[in-house]
């Protein structure tokens, strides 16, 4: 079992070298890797992501087979699916960190922005239950007049980010039994589009 702070430190690695180019071509997929995970994997971190195509946590982190639980979906919202995929990490591998992965310019957030903005009646219910989990964290973030600025979208993620870190913490009794016995840490991050780089948060630096 990697202890959280550990696992923290080499996501951290994983991220400058994906950020320089200078990957670790010994962690991509062998014929030996996959047959070693055959039977058993220990994932040393699980990653809640956004779905964005262009937030892969695999490379981003320059991970390979074996290394990242990772469960996507967008806004990185939390609902018990993802609550549960996160007990069950946790529990059954002992994965003891988990990294609640945001991103600049998110489509979710800025659509939940802008259903705000100007309700939609035409949203299918399974997009507006992705709307409705953003939406507390954001809809008092508004510019005057109803303008969704770059600051404003810039909040707006964040502010999302921190939701969710704030649903894991304190929404599973089991992940809270694993914070307070067993060292899980929960924290938030978000990645950067234009730079590439992961920014973890909680005075975590």
């Amino acid at each position: 079992m990697i202890p959280a702070r550990e696992a923290l430190e080499r996501l951290r690695e994983g991220n400058r070298r994906f950020v320089s180019g200078n990957l670790n071509r010994e962690i991509l997929s062998s014929p030996s890797r996959r047959h070693a995970l055959v039977k058993d994997q220990q994932p040393y971190a699980i990653i809640l992501g956004c779905s964005d195509s262009r937030v892969p946590a695999e490379l981003v982190f320059d991970q390979g087979l074996g290394h990242l639980f990772v469960i996507r979906v967008a806004g990185n919202i939390v609902a018990p699916s993802q609550i549960g995929s996160i007990e069950y990490a946790a529990e059954r591998f002992g994965s003891r960190l988990v990294v609640v992965l945001g991103h600049s310019n998110c489509g979710a957030v800025e659509a939940t922005l802008e259903e705000l903005q100007q309700p939609s009646e035409n949203r299918s219910p399974n997009l507006r239950s992705i709307v409705g989990r953003i939406r507390p964290s954001v809809e008092d973030l508004l510019d005057e007049g109803g303008e969704i600025s770059q600051q404003t979208m810039e909040r707006a993620v964040r502010a999302n980010i921190d939701a969710s870190v704030e649903q894991l913490r304190h929404g599973s009794e089991i992940l809270e039994q694993l914070i307070r016995d067993e060292g899980l840490l929960i924290v938030g991050a978000q990645y950067c589009l234009e730079q590439g780089v992961v920014e973890f948060f909680d005075h975590l630096e």
